[in-house]
């Protein structure tokens, strides 16, 4: 068994300019840890697998494709693969959200 805490994953710049922590990389699921600041953003982008989000903390827009809505804790977000998708923070409220790079 291997546990991670996740609080005790070192952060580092995302690609996208963000604070994250990679937590997991094994068997082509990838899940990182995204730590936005108010009013921080990812920009759009779209990834060759499909991408679960889970709001940890905060709230913040969510884009996927031309739908965008606002997410809150506790909310569960699927991206198919190759549409746009994009994260926001409120202005006011951290937005943490585990991404789940799903396996082919």
């Amino acid at each position: 068994m291997e546990i991670t805490n996740m609080n005790e994953v070192e952060t580092y710049t995302t690609p996208r300019g963000v604070q994250g922590r990679k937590l997991v990389n094994l068997d082509g699921l990838v899940v990182i840890n995204l730590l936005l600041k108010p009013g921080e953003e990812v920009p759009g982008h779209k990834t060759p697998v499909n991408v679960l989000f889970q709001v940890i903390q905060g709230e913040g827009k969510l884009t996927i494709g031309e739908e965008s809505e606002q997410v809150h804790a506790g909310d569960f977000i699927y991206s198919p693969r190759n549409i746009p998708h994009a994260l926001e923070a409120n202005k006011g409220s951290e937005f943490y959200v585990l991404v789940f790079k799903l396996p082919q």
